[in-house]
């Protein structure tokens, strides 16, 4: 493995440029070139092209460079372990959108650190739909199902309905749903590239509705627009399992039995290479089984 050579080329591919790659490594900018151009004599294939003035990856080094990276992370923190006396500690980089965090993760972390101490996890959260640009070795991403090149459970498929507090309820007597949404503000969840009211548009097309659904007010987390509705007004598309305990405690209101899933869910990303750690594997299934158990709590039927 010519590790000068990768280590010459993660530094020209972060910063696509041969002089902030040899700034990052303190070494000339014609040592790096020599190490990239031994690489891609190595490989075979072009990893580095100019366009005008810039430097950009060709396919083969925009897919060698993210592995290179995580390569080198991995020996770094390693090292860095055993340097540290740290062996038998194990951090896991874990991403969990905000709204899942606060409602029913936080608790599953309690759990998983009383049964598994050795293990630690270091939690980022951010309201991104679908992946975090931020490296990670797990991620729980919010987003319609797709494909790529890592490994997807489905944790917890969304299951919405609209939901407010008891006092904007009452104004649902004797009105039908259509006619009750359009009384109300509608808030919003803000989905990465796409329009506000996607999830409102969305749901009512479902339900054979026709109303406006550009107005009202929009937030990042679905857990910011809940509070705003308990402590204001305004209707909301929640989550009817993740909100289970203030619907049950009367916190929140479902007025119509009008549930639907909506093409959005939480699935657990990972790489496939990874699948060879204990701790990440071990932690993948007890996920697993941990999400499948709350999908069966009798809470989550009562409200089905």
């Amino acid at each position: 493995m010519p590790l000068n050579a990768l280590r010459a080329f993660e530094a020209v591919g972060q910063n696509l440029s041969f002089t902030g790659g040899a700034s990052a490594l303190s070494v000339s900018q014609s040592a790096m070139s020599r190490h990239v151009g031994g690489l891609e004599e190595l490989l075979g294939k072009q990893l580095f092209v100019r366009d005008a003035s810039r430097l950009l990856l060709t396919p083969a080094g925009e897919e060698l460079l993210p592995v290179v990276s995580k390569c080198l992370d991995r020996l770094e923190q390693t090292m860095n372990s055993i340097r540290n006396d740290e062996v038998t500690s194990r951090s896991l980089r874990l991403h969990v959108p905000p709204s899942l965090l606060q409602q029913l993760f936080l608790p599953m972390l309690r759990d998983f650190r009383a049964e598994h101490p050795g293990i630690r996890l270091d939690v980022s959260s951010a309201h991104v739909t679908g992946l975090p640009a931020t490296d990670f070795d797990m991620a729980i991403a919010y987003d319609r199902p797709n494909v790529d090149d890592r490994i997807t459970d489905l944790l917890w498929m969304v299951r919405v309905a609209p939901l407010c507090a008891p006092a904007t309820a009452i104004d649902s007597q004797g009105k039908s749903l259509e006619e009750f949404l359009e009384s109300q503000e509608l808030l919003h969840l803000k989905l990465d590239g796409e329009p506000r009211d996607l999830l409102w548009t969305a749901y009512l097309r479902q339900n054979g509705l026709t109303m406006a659904t550009h107005g009202g007010l929009a937030f990042d987390t679905t857990i910011a627009a809940a509070q705003y509705a308990m402590a204001a007004s305004g209707v909301f598309l929640g989550d009817v399992d993740m909100f289970a305990r203030e619907i049950a405690d009367g916190r929140l209101v479902m007025p119509y039995d009008a549930v639907i899933e909506d093409g959005y869910g939480y699935y657990l990303k990972l790489h496939a290479d990874d699948l060879g750690d204990p701790a990440i594997s071990m932690f993948r299934s007890w996920l697993i089984n941990r999400f499948a158990a709350l999908r069966q709590a009798p809470s989550l039927h009562a409200l089905g």
